[in-house]
């Protein structure tokens, strides 16, 4: 069985920051990159917390995760294997394992993360599933179902005065991408968001903001067509995760300087535990502190049968890194 010594060992740091990183310790001052490196090992060693090790598990939870409102449907390789770990510090009584759902394929599972704007047939879709179903970020007005509600405006508004306030940069650009499917929009939020608080500064250059596909080549086209005018803004806000990695393949063939050349911030949703630039600024639209309240709220209905419903709000999280 794996140790904190062992993980500690592996990623090169002491024991206590592996334990509080396991802990979600907040007040931990350390990298995106470190962190998402002791998750990594700790995963691939099949770390078991302290807790777990002695409970008695009187059965496996399987929860679901509706994510096809957030993540484009011909993406099946995002991987949620670090939430494992989250739930494994949080659970006692249940071994917690997360499958991702395709809508309208049938899955047993025991309750359900949704996140995003679902249509009632969709949701009627996952109430045959489960009837134990959290969403994040929904527009429903009943009290049927717990939610989290993500305070996006209040993380762009950080994120603006930080660079504009903070910093001074006296630009900034967005590339990113928008992705329809039926009834799927992905993008539009977060760019007619950045638009509007940019509007209202008297900041918003319609030329400095480059749409097109959510994809690494739409990500590095765009850049590169913006790298090369004479005009190019002091800051580049990346899309998402996907943009994010054309974008800095171009920024880097251009051999321009991050931050000194063009500053970076990058979007970021459910992640991949490697990400490509660990240390970079970043707005975070899911801290790990909305998978680990979705987590509680679910168990506390599927295993302690709490009835009443509850709403909770959440900040995005900007986190500073050196590339802005």
């Amino acid at each position: 069985m794996a140790t904190i010594k062992e993980i500690a060992k592996l990623a090169h740091v002491s024991a206590a920051t592996v334990s509080r990183v396991l802990n979600q310790d907040e007040t931990l001052s350390v990298t995106p990159e470190v962190k998402n490196q002791i998750i990594k090992i700790a995963h691939e060693l099949k770390y078991v917390p302290p807790k777990m090790r002695h409970a008695k598990r009187d059965r496996q939870i399987v929860i679901g995760v509706a994510d096809w409102h957030i993540v484009r449907r011909d993406r099946p390789d995002v991987s949620i294997t670090s939430e494992d770990i989250l739930s494994g510090s949080i659970a006692q009584k249940a071994d917690i394992a997360f499958l991702r759902l395709i809508y309208g394929e049938v899955k047993q599972v025991d309750g359900i993360i949704a996140f995003g704007l679902f249509s009632e047939v969709e949701v009627d879709f996952l109430r045959s599933l489960s009837t134990e179903i959290l969403f994040v970020n929904s527009d429903k007005k009943d009290y049927e179902f717990d939610q989290i509600i993500m305070d996006y405006e209040q993380g762009l508004n950080d994120m603006v005065h930080y660079l504009m306030d903070e910093k001074e940069y006296r630009s900034i650009g967005y590339i990113g991408g928008i992705y329809e499917d039926d009834m799927v929009r992905i993008g539009v939020r977060r760019l007619n968001g950045l638009k509007q608080i940019l509007q209202k500064k008297d900041r918003y250059r319609e030329d400095y903001f480059k749409v097109g596909e959510i994809s690494h080549e739409n990500g590095y086209t765009l850049t590169k067509e913006m790298l090369l005018t004479k005009d190019v803004p002091e800051v580049l806000i990346l899309g998402n995760d996907e943009v994010a990695e054309g974008a800095l393949e171009a920024i880097k063939e251009l051999k321009f300087r991050i931050p000194k050349d063009v500053a970076v911030v990058v979007y970021r949703d459910i992640e991949t535990l490697s990400t490509k630039y660990p240390t970079y600024t970043s707005l975070r639209m899911l801290p790990d502190i909305v998978w680990t309240t979705a987590i509680k709220l679910l168990l506390e209905r599927i295993l302690d049968g709490r009835k009443d419903t509850m709403k909770v709000y959440l900040p995005t999280k900007l986190e500073l890194g050196d590339s802005a």
